[in-house]
């Protein structure tokens, strides 16, 4: 692959093995940590920059400002808020935007309608010189895991907790999805 790529870390599983099978890709990797104010920001923050070191990959972090504060749950439109603050607000030109979406879920902006809707926003909005992508998009959680476990990638660094607790609050959707599957 020769093309620049762009990460999407939020500091948990998918993220991180998403960054890790990018990498395995390409050399020309960074990552991005976007903050918007949700209750885990600051868990994530510290667990997307533990991963990105683990990968030596190099992160920006990013605060998009808002009077809200949000909390758990599904969070309509999250996806492509993070894929369009990425293209808007890191500093970064063309190439590959990459997130760790997955088969298994409800959200619409897990499925491959909505990536191939984001995909084709992305390269129209950049004359063709980004665009989306999403290697996990077919994959369940479950899989993901074996991915990571197989290519020795530490899931202990990995944070998944959707109300922020330290540590983990063990009710959430998060903590339910990292309970069954053992991690």
């Amino acid at each position: 692959m020769d093309s620049d790529v762009l990460v999407l870390v939020s500091g948990g599983l998918d993220s991180a093995a998403c960054a890790h099978y990018m990498l395995a890709k390409t050399r020309r990797l960074r990552a991005a940590f976007i903050d918007y104010r949700q209750k885990a920001a600051d868990a994530e923050r510290h667990a997307a920059g533990a991963v990105c070191a683990h990968l030596e990959i190099p992160l920006t972090e990013v605060v998009a400002q808002s009077s809200e504060t949000f909390g758990a749950g599904e969070l309509p439109g999250r996806n492509a808020f993070l894929i369009f603050s990425a293209l808007l607000l890191v500093r970064w030109c063309s190439g590959l935007i990459a997130l760790g979406i997955h088969a298994g879920t409800n959200y619409y902006d897990c499925s491959p309608a909505f990536l191939e809707l984001a995909d084709r926003l992305v390269a129209e909005s950049t004359d063709g010189r980004a665009r989306v992508v999403a290697p996990f998009v077919y994959w369940n959680k479950k899989q993901i895991l074996e991915y990571a476990q197989n290519a020795g990638l530490p899931v202990q660094l990995t944070y998944s907790c959707e109300l922020g607790s330290v540590p983990p609050c063990g009710l959430c959707l998060s903590c339910a999805d990292r309970r069954a599957l053992g991690c």
